[in-house]
C-alpha cells in the first residue's frame, strides 16, 4: 500500500505540476490532499482544476483554514479580503464552493488513516508544533509537549495521522501511531523553495514516511503572478526565498 500526500498548494499550479509528475511515477494506491488548495497567486484557477481532477479520481480531501476563508465572513485581515475578492473574480464559483464544503477531517483504509489540515478540532491550529510568537516580531515553531500530543492522537485510534498547515515536513511516533506533517507544495518556510510532498509506504513492520522535494520553475510561477495579479511582488519574494513567515486570517 502506497499513499501520496500533498497539501498547502496555495494556488501554485507550477509547483503542483512538478509534484504530480512525481506522484504519478510513484503510482500510489491513494492520494490525500490536506487543504489550503487555492489561496495564492501563481495560477490558482488551474491549480484548483487540477486538484478537482484528483478528487474526481478518488483523492481524499479535507479543508484547510484557507478553505474556511471562503465561508461568509471567513476573511479577517485586509490582505485576506483582497485575495478573496480577486479569487472570486478569477476562479470558477463552483470550484470555490466545492472547497468551502470539504470536511474538517476524513478517514481512509478502513479507518487506519486519519487526515486533517491542522488538528482534528481546527484547521487553524497545528498538531506537531505550536507557533510561538516573538514579541520582537515574527515567531517560530516549538514542538508540542509530548504528553499533550499523545492526548490528542490516541483517541483517534489510527495507524497514521496526517496533518499540514505548518509548511514544515516531519514525523514522529505516538505509541503505535505514525504522525506525519506532509509539508507544503508551495510557500516554504525553511529557505528551500522546492515543492514538498510525502509518500507513505505500508511494509511488514508498519508504515513509513518518505519526504520528497520537487524542483519546479519558480520564475515561471513568479511571472504568472506578476502579469495576472496584484500580488506579484509578495509572491515573488515568497517563492524565490522559500521563506514564509506570515500568520493570520
Amino acid at each position: 500500500m502506497r499513499v501520496a500526500v500533498i497539501g498547502d498548494v496555495h494556488g501554485n499550479a507550477f509547483a503542483l505540476e512538478a509534484v504530480l509528475r512525481e506522484v504519478r511515477a510513484a503510482a500510489p494506491d491513494l492520494v490525500v490532499n490536506l487543504g489550503d488548495q487555492v489561496e495564492g497567486s501563481a495560477d490558482p484557477a488551474r491549480a484548483a482544476a487540477m486538484q478537482a481532477d484528483l478528487a474526481a479520481a478518488g483523492a481524499l480531501e479535507v479543508r484547510g483554514n484557507n478553505e474556511e476563508k471562503l465561508w461568509p465572513g471567513g476573511r479577517r485581515s485586509p490582505l485576506s479580503r483582497l485575495y478573496g475578492e480577486w479569487l472570486e473574480a478569477h476562479v470558477d464559483a463552483a470550484l470555490l464552493a466545492r472547497l468551502a464544503a470539504l470536511p474538517l477531517s476524513a478517514r481512509a483504509l478502513d479507518g487506519a488513516l486519519f487526515a486533517c489540515h491542522g488538528t482534528p478540532e481546527s484547521p487553524w491550529d497545528s498538531l506537531l508544533w505550536v507557533w510561538q510568537p516573538d514579541p520582537a516580531g515574527g515567531g517560530f515553531y516549538r514542538a508540542r509537549e509530548p504528553r499533550e500530543l499523545r492526548d490528542r492522537v490516541e483517541p483517534l485510534a489510527a495507524e497514521v495521522v496526517l496533518c499540514g498547515h505548518t509548511h514544515r515536513p516531519g514525523a514522529t511516533r505516538v505509541g503505535d501511531t505514525l504522525v506525519v506533517n506532509a509539508g507544503a507544495v508551495s510557500d516554504q518556510v525553511d529557505g528551500d523553495p522546492r515543492a514538498r510532498w510525502t509518500l507513505l509506504d505500508l511494509r511488514r513492520d508498519g508504515w513509513t514516511a518518505g519526504f520528497r522535494a520537487a524542483a519546479y520553475d519558480v520564475e515561471a510561477a513568479v511571472r504568472w503572478s506578476v502579469l495576472h495579479t496584484p500580488f506579484g511582488e509578495g509572491q515573488a519574494a515568497l517563492l524565490r526565498s522559500g521563506t514564509f513567515d506570515v500568520r493570520g486570517g
